[in-house]
């Protein structure tokens, strides 16, 4: 009989740590679902976001430039013209995706055959991508566009089509994919886009290696922000034509 107000007592304790514990994991529960469904929601806020910033651009783009379209494409036509005014490549998007890829043709007609005899002058060496300086297939008026980045022009269309992004790692060609590490695959985990942190700081001078690490960059702190600070400091970027070629 003595004991029995010390065992309704210890039952008593047991029962609210029960209940304290019960009550703990249910805020905690509840505190999970929340952060979840607030990260959820910024998450696709930004994404809504950058799409439309995407759309807004390209389609003005589209309209403002297209005067320049037209002169470029007479120019193209006027130096070369058996060739055509558009090179469409397939290159690889977001998780794989194939799409085409169009550019100001700034080449020769038959560049891709004539490649294989340059690929020892390779500027970035043993490397997943070719650059050349000075490149015996470009022609005049393409090096003109290029140096301006003209020729990169039409993959508004891109944009506003949703394949690409105004913003993001630069689309690769699949044969180049094929020689990605595991690690050069991160760059697949968003929309390519126009231009991104190593082509304001370089482009073509920038070794693959360098590319994959800035691309990385982005993708683990891409915000709208920064996105708006890259589209500005392109500009300065394309009017220099620093590692254009």
């Amino acid at each position: 009989m003595t004991n029995e107000p010390h065992q309704n007592q210890a039952v008593f304790e047991e029962a609210l740590a029960k209940r304290i514990t019960a009550s703990g994991q249910l805020r905690g529960s509840i505190d999970y679902w929340r952060k979840r469904a607030l990260w959820s929601t910024t998450v696709s806020l930004a994404k809504g976001l950058k799409r439309l910033l995407d759309i807004i651009v390209s389609l003005s783009c589209i309209i403002l430039l297209s005067p320049l379209f037209a002169a470029v494409a007479i120019l193209i036509k006027v130096e070369d013209s058996a060739g055509p005014v558009f090179y469409t490549q397939d290159r690889v998007g977001q998780w794989g995706k194939i799409f085409r890829f169009p550019k100001f043709r700034s080449m020769v007609s038959n560049a891709e055959q004539l490649k294989d005899s340059i690929l020892s002058d390779n500027q970035h060496g043993d490397s997943v991508t070719f650059k050349m300086k000075k490149d015996p297939r470009v022609t005049r008026t393409g090096r003109f566009i290029r140096r301006l980045s003209i020729d990169e022009l039409p993959q508004v269309w891109c944009v506003l089509r949703g394949d690409m992004s105004l913003v993001g790692p630069r689309p690769a060609l699949p044969r180049e994919v094929a020689l990605y590490t595991y690690a050069d695959r991160r760059r697949l985990d968003t929309k390519p886009g126009l231009t991104c942190i190593w082509q304001v700081s370089g482009r073509g001078d920038i070794p693959f290696p360098e590319q994959v690490k800035l691309d990385e960059e982005y993708i683990n702190s891409k915000s709208i922000w920064l996105d708006i600070k890259l589209l500005f400091l392109t500009v300065p970027a394309v009017l220099t034509g620093k590692g254009a070629y």
